[in-house]
């Protein structure tokens, strides 16, 4: 059935232009179906689905799959068909389709005919349609994404996973991603900024009557500058227009006040309007010194940052933007004041909501440059640089969040230059300079001898992953800043602990889990103390970026599918997840949150206890006690009675005694284990733990209880065992049966255990030491909807939402 967009999709109007998100109502089918591009193509069978749509993430898991690539289905192709009518205000329009993401290959099909081909599965990507499309008849789009020759190092998702929107214009229109906002000039009290646009006349004449008007609106939507300037265009031409407006006394963005101006770019033909662009900016400067790092506004700021892979967990690789706000919102909770999109371009609306909510961004295109980007045998390099740089920096670069551009990481050919590796690092960066020279431009390293090459004289900014590689760069080129790119990759499972401590860092047991006790790591990484330690000793160092901040599906080490079958087990032991994370996968804290909070974020008075307190008096008479704290020194007490106080060693070579408060033999005794935390020996705070009884209850916790009727919006529901007394049962692994009324739906499931394999769509979830997650995504009507958790033994617990 064909309906018209205006029923059918979310549509978003301006003067002359029209945005239409092409949400609902697709068909899907995986396979090879490759009379799907014809109208009269049958699709009855297929699946109905919307946008954003990851075809594996509900599995089936592959049980003896590859655990860095989660063990889910991804490789394979699918289809795609909509069928459509375009609106009456389509005649004479000019039709884009804006492509955010597509994982990978997509061959894009308008009523039977070839619109556009596209590569790499990380980028967005546009095609001009309006030759193909039908105004006053029906339309199929038809999407074919193979991922069959893609590679990954993390489960990298299969589909439209990010959304689709159609574009209708005036022929006379400001192209896409071509305004570019620069600020020339900036000081104290001024700052002049230059705007670039590029002005296409898609018609058949030429046109003599145009005038461009830009028009910048301050922070409270006041106008604060306007300039215009007239010109023609010949018949299928563009022109690129500057001008530059004054704004005295602006209000500079930065991380605690990320204020935004707007420019607004209209379009007169003939005194009429016919196109309006709006182009969110910030007004900062930002400048990297040698000796003392980043600049933000000339006042210097150190990197707390993470690194974040593109999936959200249960959701999979489809981007929801209330998912990706929630990670950013957890991540800032704890001190981090910075991302880094590893490794490749993320959803664009990362940017905007590090924008808004102040939070700067390490922009990466690449992992390597190899299938893993979607460059294959045969495909030109030259050519692939130039499409995909030009649109990734294009849409990137008015964000005043992002503060350098990055063209790969680890890349191994490049470091060492084999395979002409550092003439593609130079093509690259060559792209980046011309579409954006306003910002400084890196690679992540991780290859110590390799800087004897001297790669880093092509770059700006010297980028090192682990274990200080960044030294011998930094003593041949002391006349850059250093950034850790990849710091930590320490490992650990929430809420699991393992004794005795480990001997050695890289010490895994058989379990298949890690402890969190947080003192392992592979042998190539480190612990957090030290990569604290070394940016307290060298001031040049930038800031780090942590691998990672969360969890995510893939790359599960240590326990991937060699280390299994090297320790005497099979594939299907392997996990499907990683233990990287400062948070699981599902963004419940590890103990870990709370030492970078502590140390990240030392104004907010942070206490942390672990381990828990339930332990089998038969099995452990022993055990450590740490505590995170942003305090000097800490006491602590079991049953009431001081087993004494222990400070931190500032001055210490070790760097855990620096960070971290530890009590070595603890006699356990069950009942109430506090600490009393002191900064300058003042009382900040406490912690307790308490031994837990049997389950009682479980406890629902909803981060969000109203949505929005855009069935995209979504609330984070927290389920809790908790005992009669209300203490948490840190121990508590029962099976939960969910049950969802109203208009909305269980968008994903899960509880953060890497060795779960448990489906992440589901109406069924399994706690995992004490916790699980529920994602309810809203749907496309206001009213209520209404979770119901029940378990064996225990009353069914219900939670209601309101959908608005």
């Amino acid at each position: 059935m064909f309906l018209l967009l205006f029923t059918l999709f979310q549509m978003a109007t301006a003067q002359g232009r029209e945005v239409i998100l092409l949400k609902e109502g697709w068909r899907f089918a995986k396979g090879n179906f490759p009379g799907a591009i014809q109208p009269k193509f049958d699709d009855s069978g297929w699946q109905t689905v919307s946008l954003p749509h990851d075809w594996a993430i509900a599995g089936p898991t592959v049980q003896d799959g590859e655990g860095d690539t989660g063990k889910l289905p991804w490789r394979g192709e699918g289809w795609y068909r909509l069928a459509f009518n375009l609106p009456a205000t389509s005649v004479g329009k000019t039709i884009y389709l804006l492509f955010d993401g597509i994982q990978s290959q997509p061959e894009v099909y308008l009523n039977g005919k070839l619109a556009g081909k596209w590569d790499y599965g990380y980028n967005s990507f546009y095609l001009d349609v309006t030759a193909l499309a039908k105004s006053n008849g029906p339309n199929l789009l038809t999407i074919h994404a193979d991922t069959r020759r893609h590679d990954s190092r993390w489960y990298p998702g299969a589909g439209i996973y990010r959304k689709v929107q159609m574009i209708l214009t005036d022929p006379i229109h400001a192209g896409i991603w071509d305004t570019q906002v620069t600020l020339p000039v900036l000081k104290n009290r001024y700052a002049e900024t230059r705007m670039l646009t590029k002005v296409y006349n898609k018609s058949t004449v030429q046109v003599d009557d145009i005038r461009l008007e830009q028009v910048i609106l301050n922070p409270a939507g006041q106008e604060v500058g306007r300039s215009g300037k007239n010109f023609s265009l010949s018949p299928s031409s563009s022109k690129e227009i500057e001008e530059t407006i004054g704004l005295t006394d602006p209000t500079r963005w930065d991380l605690e006040h990320p204020v935004l101006y707007t420019l607004h770019t209209r379009i007169f033909n003939g005194g009429s309007l016919v196109d309006e662009t709006v182009t969110p900016f910030g007004i900062r400067s930002l400048r990297f010194t040698p000796n003392n790092g980043l600049y933000l506004n000339d006042q210097r700021v150190q990197l707390k940052g993470v690194n974040l892979h593109h999936d959200q967990g249960p959701l999979g690789a489809a981007f929801y933007p209330r998912a990706m706000e929630r990670q950013i919102e957890i991540m800032k909770s704890m001190g981090c004041n910075a991302i880094r999109t590893s490794h490749n371009m993320a959803a664009p609306e990362l940017y905007d909501l590090c924008d808004k909510m102040g939070m700067l961004v390490f922009d990466e295109a690449f992992d390597k440059y190899d299938a893993k980007v979607d460059i294959l045998e045969n495909t030109d390099f030259d050519e692939f640089a130039a499409r995909n740089m030009s649109n990734f920096v294009r849409r990137d670069r008015n964000h005043p969040c992002v503060f350098i551009w990055s063209v790969g990481n680890e890349m191994g050919d490049v470091q060492t230059n084999r395979n002409n590796g550092l003439r593609k690092m130079q093509i690259m960066i060559n792209y980046v300079k011309k579409y954006d020279p306003t910002r400084p431009v890196t690679m992540a390293c991780d290859n110590l001898e390799s800087a004897l090459l001297r790669h880093f004289d092509f770059y700006d900014v010297h980028s090192w992953n682990y274990m200080r590689r960044y030294r011998l760069a930094r003593q041949m080129e002391p006349g850059k800043s250093v950034i850790i790119s990849e710091s930590g990759s320490t490992v650990s499972t929430r809420g699991y602990y393992e004794l005795p401590l480990p001997e050695k860092r890289s010490d895994f047991s058989q379990a298949k889990q890690v402890s969190s006790f947080d003192l392992n790591c592979p042998e190539w990484a480190d612990l957090p103390d030290e990569d604290f330690m070394w940016q307290q000793d060298e001031e040049y160092i930038a800031g780090e970026f942590v691998w990672t901040g969360f969890d995510y599906i893939g790359e599960p080490t240590p326990y991937n599918n060699n280390w299994m079958k090297a320790h005497g087990m099979g594939d299907q032991e392997a996990s499907r997840s990683s233990y990287f994370g400062i948070v699981d996968l599902c963004g419940i804290p590890k103990d870990r949150y709370y030492l970078y909070k502590s140390y990240w974020k030392p104004e907010e008075n942070t206490v942390h206890i672990l381990p828990h307190w339930n332990w089998d008096p038969s099995k452990v008479q022993k055990l450590p006690v740490v505590v995170y704290t942003n305090g000097d020194c800490a006491e602590l007490f079991l049953n009431g009675q001081s087993l004494g106080k222990q400070c931190k060693q500032p001055n210490s070579a070790h760097p855990t005694e620096r960070f971290r408060l530890i009590w070595k033999e603890v006699a356990y005794a069950p009942g109430e284990l506090k600490a009393v935390a002191y900064k300058e020996g003042k009382r900040i705070g406490e912690a307790v733990v308490r031994t837990a009884g049997a389950p009682a209850t479980i406890r629902l916790s909803a981060d969000r209880n109203a949505l929005m009727s855009n069935g995209q919006d979504l609330s984070y529901v927290l389920l809790e065992a908790l005992d009669k007394e209300g203490n948490a049962c840190p121990l508590a692994d029962n099976r939960l049966q969910l049950s969802l009324s109203g208009d909305g739906r269980i968008a994903g499931v899960g509880n953060g255990n890497p060795q779960s394999f448990d489906s992440f769509c589901g109406n069924e979830v399994r706690l995992f030491n004490g916790k699980a997650l529920v994602i309810l995504a809203s749907g496309n009507r206001p009213g209520n909807i209404q979770l119901k958790v029940s378990t064996e033994g225990l009353s069914a617990e219900e939670i209601t939402l309101s959908v608005q």
